[in-house]
């Protein structure tokens, strides 16, 4: 007998697709291929693009282009160098139960086998297997956590995830499938987060590696390579019981405002509120105080010197808002790192590990700012989670705002407002719309 996750994965068809959960697929590929396109400039992008090039040249699988770049690789290889393009900038869609992220991986596997497919995909096909994708991604990393010791990266589950939807994209049934997910986990990069969160570097959140694990799990599996069972998706059965009429996708997918570690946000919209509330300027701030959960301490990142350590602070970030008042597009570049006025905020910020605090915060992420003013007040804001939760969602405004701070500088006007258009209804596009989407989404900026 078929298990859960092969039955949804061989069966499920648009028509099961509820609209919120179109909803919420349409909304991340606006999110993430928005993100794609301001981080395909970065130095860590370009890195996994010679990577690529110089490592998976195409071959019978097809040739594959790369995100915002052209030249063509194999699927593993695009889907490689997109993962790390999009974890390039910590702004892309989020999962709080999972503490970690689906799009960076899956969008980037799914533009890749798109690229190769034999014949070309309408929206709702694509629709479909991006459900796939996510639905198994979510709760084979919620299943991770619940029974792995260690905290794994983004790229540990996703593979998982990447896996099944390739497979589906290549036409193999619901045996294939099984062993596509279990090799997929196997081979998974089981990387622990929380180095990279102590010592910030590109490997980010593994998803670089998940992406075309997942992919060369697909390929392996349809030549009759084995590795079933996936223990995350065959051994806790809780996670899987309502498989195809509850939506994880739906409940857990949120978005960031800002290009940095979700667990730095609670606190910069704090100081956001504060000092616009008070009117304060940053040369009325004595010491700023932070109060958050364990694991958010450790992000600290006083002094970053690269744009990977800024992405993983708390301290710098929160600075740069209160300095710049916000963290867009220019607080992204070398130049912010060494601005004497950010460094100065940010030696005065002190982070505080709340018991409390940590304790409520599964699954959420929870601080709590003061201020202490150069004429002796204390500027307190109440417990805040961040903006962009479930709980506090951004509106389509928010994202499409978003989106053009992140894509025209990039791809000027015009092509960002067709890729926007076209990504934000991308399941109801027929086989040339889609493939004018992925024109836009994988020739060079």
């Amino acid at each position: 007998m078929a298990l859960p996750f092969e039955r949804f994965a061989d069966d499920l068809t648009y028509g099961d697709l509820p609209p919120d959960l179109l909803s919420v697929l349409r909304r991340s590929f606006t999110d993430t291929i928005g993100v794609a396109v301001v981080a395909s400039t970065t130095d860590m992008a370009d890195i996994a693009r010679r990577g690529a090039v110089a490592l998976f040249g195409a071959g019978g699988a097809g040739a594959a282009r790369i995100i915002m770049d052209g030249r063509a690789v194999s699927p593993a290889g695009a889907a490689m160098a997109g993962a790390f393009t999009i974890d390039a900038i910590d702004a892309h869609d989020t999962t709080s139960p999972c503490k970690g992220h689906v799009g960076s991986a899956v969008f980037p596997a799914l533009l890749a086998m798109t690229d190769v497919a034999e014949t070309p995909l309408s929206g709702a096909a694509l629709a479909t297997h991006l459900a796939v994708g996510y639905e198994i991604s979510s709760r084979a990393g919620l299943a991770q956590h619940a029974t792995c010791a260690d905290y794994h990266t983004s790229g540990a589950w996703t593979a998982v995830g990447v896996a099944v939807m390739a497979a589906r994209m290549l036409g193999c049934d619901a045996e294939t499938l099984r062993h596509a997910a279990g090799i997929g986990e196997y081979h998974g990069p089981r990387s622990q987060m929380m180095r990279c969160i102590d010592h910030p570097t590109m490997v980010r959140d593994g998803v670089g590696w998940g992406a075309p694990s997942g992919v060369t799990a697909a390929y392996l599996a349809r030549e009759g390579f084995t590795g079933a069972p996936a223990l995350t998706c065959e051994q806790a059965p809780g996670f899987w019981e309502d498989l195809g009429t509850g939506w994880r996708t739906v409940e857990d997918t949120s978005y960031k405002p800002y290009p940095c570690c979700r667990w730095a946000h609670p606190s910069i919209d704090a100081v956001a509120y504060l000092t616009t509330t008070h009117a304060l300027k940053p040369e009325d701030i004595e010491k700023v105080e932070i109060r958050t959960f364990h694991n958010a301490t450790r992000l600290a990142g006083h002094a970053p010197r690269t744009p990977c350590e800024f992405a993983y602070g708390i301290a710098f970030p929160v600075a740069t808002m209160i300095v710049r008042g916000q963290i867009g597009v220019p607080e992204l570049t070398q130049d912010t790192l060494t601005d004497p006025a950010i460094q100065a905020i940010s030696n005065r910020i002190t982070l505080i590990d709340d018991a409390h605090l940590t304790e409520i915060s599964q699954g959420k992420r929870w601080a709590q700012v003061t201020i202490v003013t150069k004429d002796g007040r204390r500027l307190e804001d109440a417990p805040r989670t961040p903006r962009g939760d479930n709980d506090l969602p951004l509106s389509d405004a928010e994202i499409s705002d978003k989106f053009h701070l992140f894509a025209d500088p990039v791809l000027g006007a015009a092509r960002a407002t067709e890729l926007e258009a076209l990504s934000g209804q991308f399941d109801t596009l027929d086989a040339a719309g889609v493939t004018r989407l992925l024109d836009l989404c994988c020739s060079a900026r």
